[in-house]
């Protein structure tokens, strides 16, 4: 673990469950790197706003970067290679990225973590994203990391049935959540995002997920 994320370690951490937690403050140290890392990524694979399986439009606008990339259309959702709009890879993950990705599972318990992808999600003021498992990967162990940037958002971890009453996480600002193992396939989501004003984003919310897909 680098030394800074280290020292950011240092800050308050919430437990959501066994394999499970909020890492508060986390990400603010190396927010201009992430933020840089996210300009040069969707220069190269603009962000867009998916079709899901049942034709409608996904309010979140995405990109991607790593190994594979999520994808979904109206033949349904997945994990691709290249980028179907370009027809390109996809851009490599940024060194600040994998650091920052390996020493939040680090300080969460998931030590040698390897992303071989990463989504990046815009929320615009009022978008929210509802309650979901993240299946299509064949690593459903490996954990997720989740690192929020720009206007906060409250963040909802259910349970291992849609029906479980998800926990409310205060709004996330610069804030890593890790969920892994046993917790791997609980839902989650996020209520719509605040209205305002980030001194570098603007009214926007910017979400990296970084996933372990093979």
């Amino acid at each position: 673990m680098s030394d800074l994320f280290a020292a950011s370690m240092h800050g308050r951490r919430t437990r959501l469950a066994a394999q499970a937690c909020v890492l508060h403050g986390a990400a603010l140290p190396f927010e201009e790197a992430l933020l840089q890392g996210v300009a040069g990524i969707v220069a190269t694979a603009p962000l867009r706003h998916p079709v899901t399986p049942g034709g409608h439009v996904m309010q979140v606008a995405m990109s991607n970067c790593g190994d594979f990339g999520w994808v979904s259309d109206r033949r349904g959702y997945r994990y691709a290679r290249l980028d179907p709009q370009t027809g390109q890879p996809w851009p490599v993950l940024p060194p600040c990225f994998l650091q920052v990705a390996r020493d939040a599972a680090a300080a969460a318990g998931f030590d040698d973590y390897r992303p071989d992808a990463c989504l990046i999600n815009r929320y615009a003021p009022g978008t929210r994203l509802s309650l979901h498992q993240d299946r299509d990967e064949d690593d459903r162990v490996a954990p997720i990391v989740s690192v929020s940037l720009g206007l906060p958002a409250t963040f909802l971890f259910g349970g291992l049935a849609r029906g479980d009453k998800p926990v409310r996480v205060p709004p996330l600002q610069g804030d890593g959540v890790v969920w892994g193992g046993v917790d791997r396939m609980r839902f989650h989501g996020v209520l719509p995002v605040m209205p305002g004003r980030h001194p570098q984003l603007g009214a926007q919310r910017i979400n990296l997920t970084f996933r372990k897909v093979r």
